[in-house]
């Protein structure tokens, strides 16, 4: 009784946002509060007012306000940013290829991204005409064209596209790909900790430059997804009943793997790999909110980013001073909730 009275209260669409609001707005303060030096939520609140007025309103302590600013503002922003766009790329790849099981971790995406930056990062790889945004296009095409292979190998071996196909063929390529990111470590040699760092996911000291680098793409991304809230609903129906319904079938499903790999490389280049926040947080969402892609990809961006903030403040404070990778915490998170969904799924299949 006590669960379908909060389903209800959830189903109220301006509820459902106002209690995502509400967590992200808690994640955000509890990111840059919480660490070595502890800065109290008043005192960010008016290093905040500081920073909006033209001149300085409220007197703070110099050294609390350069930590909120330098150190941990950016610091959350770029794992919000994150967290966000592997939330809303993972919940339009479940959407698309219509199973619960699909985000850019388990689709070999997120893998193929890896590679892109690693082979740019280990041949000094710079664009002259991309310059410093070389790093995230050249992880963003090796993502795009990941995922382009996995769903034609999976269709070439399954014509129905089953759900345990994909993610099969999304493992093999992961697997395989795995093989040249070991190869670029190998021959790294006194880089070795830093990239081994970066592939398991952190985003300790990236700065506003990252965020500056990252922010186009995120803006890009998500305004495209969040346009397709209706054509995901429609082919939820199928394919053929979605050509009948005037739905522009292959463009949607272009579209949507181009934007969702755009998400999905652009943070692997800023943050590394950080796997199952594409699984976990659209999941939840459905079952709390409803299957309405309208809903549910918003939905996506406010509780995947402050679940990622959450998740790097317990990285770096479960060991303090030093730092887990993030990738660890939310491995830890997810992998259990795939086992789950994985169960679940072949009982309903049975």
């Amino acid at each position: 009784m006590r669960r379908q009275y909060i389903r209800m209260f959830l189903n109220n669409r301006k509820a459902a946002y106002l209690l995502a609001a509400f967590f992200l707005i808690i994640a955000l303060f509890l990111g840059i509060s919480v660490g070595t030096v502890s800065v109290p939520f008043l005192t960010i609140v008016k290093i905040f007012a500081n920073l909006i007025s033209p001149t300085e309103i409220f007197d703070v302590d110099k050294m609390q306000a350069n930590i909120v600013y330098n150190i941990r503002l950016p610091r959350v922003i770029l794992s919000g940013l994150v967290g966000a766009s592997l939330a809303i790329a993972g919940c339009s790849f479940q959407g698309l290829l219509r199973n619960p099981l699909a985000d850019p971790y388990t689709l070999g995406v997120s893998s193929g991204a890896s590679v892109g930056a690693v082979a740019t990062l280990f041949f000094h790889i710079s664009i002259p005409v991309l310059g410093g945004y070389t790093l995230p296009v050249l992880s963003i095409l090796s993502a795009f064209i990941t995922i382009l292979c996995v769903l034609l190998f999976a269709r070439r071996l399954d014509p129905a596209m089953k759900v345990e196909t994909i993610i099969l063929t999304g493992i093999i390529f992961s697997s395989f790909l795995a093989a040249f990111i070991s190869l670029f470590i190998a021959l790294t040699g006194d880089e070795l900790r830093q990239i081994i760092g970066w592939l398991l996911g952190s985003v300790s000291m990236r700065g506003w430059v990252y965020i500056q680098m990252f922010l186009p793409f995120f803006v890009v991304g998500c305004l495209l997804l969040l346009l397709q809230g209706k054509e995901l609903n429609i082919l939820a129906f199928g394919e053929e009943r979605a050509q009948h319904l005037g739905v522009q079938v292959r463009f949607r499903k272009i579209l949507i793997l181009l934007a969702g790999s755009m998400l999905t490389g652009a943070a692997v280049a800023v943050s590394g790999t950080i796997g199952f926040v594409g699984l976990v947080i659209p999941h939840l969402i459905r079952l709390l909110t409803g299957p309405d892609h309208r809903h549910v990809l918003p939905l996506s961006i406010f509780v995947g980013s402050g679940f990622l903030i959450l998740a790097d403040l317990l990285a770096r404070s479960i060991i303090s001073p030093a730092e887990l990778p993030i990738g660890v915490i939310t491995a830890l998170a997810g992998a259990p909730v795939f086992a789950v969904l994985l169960l679940n799924h072949r009982r309903k299949g049975r």
